[in-house]
């Protein structure tokens, strides 16, 4: 039996079974019958349609990584139940709780999406999630890692976390773990100031570093922070050298840190202040400059060259030529190979739930959160295996040192210290 529907650009209410249209009518299966967060319909002759929510404008390193690493996932995952994988264009979050919330609310009202990828900024995911778990849709990022938008690692909801949420990046709780072992261990320092620039990744990081430091005998004598887009740091750096600390953490982004990393390194009282940062800046544009020299970073893994994604069968190396030949030299910032696992694992889950009938394709989005909740893959990253919150990452963490500004690929820089939570 064949009923008629309104379709087109249709907003969806709660089922297939009830649209509110504009255009013309086409004629759909009514032998499907969708789960309580409904589904996306794909209609006879058109593709799957996935969206890319990224960070355009503020951290455009991110997203010009994280969109090609998926461009890169489509084209090896190839068709899915015979049909193409569209991710339309980027739509930019501007790295900011309105950019996530705005990018989000335009992507839910399309019934067609069958998932997200993103966002790349934790302050974005934060206004995002909610957004896009009442729609009963889900988004995987690649580069979220505020412990706010999942868990305590010790089996408790942030307080950001909603169903839907999925990343392939790590949980900072592994990276300020890491960076205080290091700090405390192998650099012998007792002291930490640190910074932050108010959003959800930058204050999270700081405060789970402090957490971590005392635990391990140090002292985090300030916690300072500054205002996104500040230039003049004289008022942040004149209370941290009365205070007279071993090293400064300052897990900014590109603008912000860049100027903070010049400024420091000229600033009377903290000459000889060991300067570390994490990944935010671990992106080739600030390995060039040269107030990165001598820092130290906290962050993931990034020579994936050796790691195979199983549902591709493309090692790290393939894609990497891949790129090279496409674009031109390396990717700049490690999270290419996270957006990669991500988006396969997304059309994993599709291929693995959508249902056939008659021309159309349908897609249960309670039945696709379940599939990517039960990942546990070998992707370009590692083993990907998602747990109750949707931390999905390895947890393994690098702390670099660099010492030539020559070398702007992250996977060439020294490691110096691994951190592996199992």
């Amino acid at each position: 039996m064949r009923k008629r529907f309104m379709l087109a650009t249709c907003a969806l209410v709660a089922v297939l079974a009830t649209a509110v249209c504009t255009e013309t009518e086409t004629t759909m299966p009514t032998r499907f019958v969708p789960g309580p967060l409904g589904a996306a319909a794909v209609g006879p002759g058109e593709a799957i349609q996935i969206r890319t929510l990224l960070s355009v404008t503020v951290a455009p390193t991110l997203a010009a990584v994280s969109r090609h690493g998926a461009e890169f996932a489509v084209e090896d995952m190839g068709p899915v139940h015979g049909r193409s994988v569209d991710l339309g264009d980027p739509i930019d979050t501007s790295c900011s709780p309105q950019g996530g919330r705005a990018g989000a609310g335009g992507i839910v009202g399309d019934p067609r999406v069958a998932g997200i990828i993103g966002t790349n900024c934790s302050a974005a995911a934060v206004a995002a999630s909610p957004v896009v778990s009442e729609a009963g849709l889900l988004m995987i990022s690649p580069s979220n890692t505020s412990p706010r938008l999942t868990s305590d690692l010790a089996g408790n909801a942030s307080p950001d976390y909603h169903p839907g949420y999925f990343r392939v990046s790590s949980n900072d709780l592994h990276q300020a773990r890491a960076l205080a072992d290091f700090v405390s261990n192998e650099l012998e320092l007792g002291s930490v100031a640190t910074v932050h620039d108010g959003d959800a990744y930058t204050t999270a990081l700081v405060e789970a570093f402090a957490d971590a430091f005392a635990e391990v005998g140090g002292e985090v004598p300030v916690q300072a922070e500054i205002a996104k887009g500040e230039t003049d740091m004289t008022a942040v750096l004149t209370e941290f050298a009365a205070a007279g600390p071993d090293a400064i953490f300052f897990p900014l982004f590109v603008n912000e840190g860049t100027v903070f990393a010049a400024q420091a390194r000229a600033f009377e009282g903290l000459e000889g202040t060991t300067l570390i940062s994490a990944a935010a800046l671990l992106v080739s544009s600030f390995l060039a400059t040269p107030q990165s020299e001598g820092m130290y970073f906290a962050g993931p893994e990034a020579d994936f060259g050796a790691y195979v994604n199983e549902l591709t069968g493309r090692s790290g190396q393939q894609v990497l030529d891949a790129f090279d030949s496409r674009h031109g030299g390396f990717p700049e910032s490690p999270y290419w190979a996270h957006a990669y696992d991500a988006t396969t694992i997304l059309l994993a889950a599709v291929r693995s739930v959508a249902e056939e009938h008659g021309d159309w394709l349908f897609i249960d989005r309670a039945r696709l959160r379940e599939a990517v909740g039960a990942t546990d893959v070998g992707g370009l990253v590692g083993t990907v295996a998602c747990d109750d919150f949707g931390d999905c990452g390895t947890g393994r963490m690098n702390i670099y040192h660099h010492t030539d500004t020559s070398i702007t690929d992250v996977s060439k820089l020294n490691v110096v210290y691994v951190y592996n939570p199992s």
